[in-house]
């Protein structure tokens, strides 16, 4: 553990599972980030997990001890299968009521709305924490699929689309919780 980590909140709740249809998303252990890290494989992962991004969050997981508690990172789980199919995670702690989400499916899954459902599921979780008013994303506009998971998710475009830069920003917050 780095000295320079944020601490969990002293209010979070100790990581409980997240089941939506099809899927439920857990907390990562260390065992899991290691495993990702060594390159060794498991039985209960899908053929294509871990993906890059994967491997970068398992890096970061060690740094960052407060992403393994309740409001950090997750593995998404295929409920039909039991099989690790991606990860999502909320970048914790909160800025000025605002925390980042990030997520990822493997590619042999994509297509099955997996990324939207999770997203929903964790974002909406996310604002059930006091500090949480609003779960921000940015998304290289290149990238249309991505997009398309936030807008299907309830996310809003925030930032004028002809900004100079190459992302797309959205948020989500308890108003677009509340239409839901």
């Amino acid at each position: 553990m780095s000295s320079s980590s944020s601490p969990a909140p002293t209010d979070s709740p100790a990581p409980t599972d997240i089941t939506t249809e099809c899927l439920v998303l857990r907390s990562w252990t260390t065992r899991e980030a290691t495993a990702v890290l060594e390159g060794s494989r498991s039985t209960r992962w899908a053929d294509d997990f871990p993906a890059e991004g994967d491997r970068v969050i398992a890096g970061l997981l060690g740094e960052h001890p407060a992403w393994f508690g309740a409001y950090g990172h997750r593995l998404v789980v295929e409920r039909e299968s039991g099989l690790v199919v991606g990860s999502i995670g909320l970048f914790w702690p909160p800025g000025e009521g605002v925390v980042g989400i990030g997520y990822g499916i493997v590619a042999s899954r994509r297509g099955r709305g997996y990324a939207t459902e999770a997203t929903r599921a964790l974002a909406e979780f996310a604002l059930t924490a006091a500090e949480v008013h609003t779960v921000s994303a940015d998304v290289e506009r290149a990238n249309p699929a991505s997009v398309r998971v936030l807008e299907k998710a309830g996310f809003h475009r925030w930032a004028a689309p002809e900004s100079a830069d190459h992302l797309a920003r959205f948020r989500f917050t308890g108003q677009d919780r509340a239409r839901r």
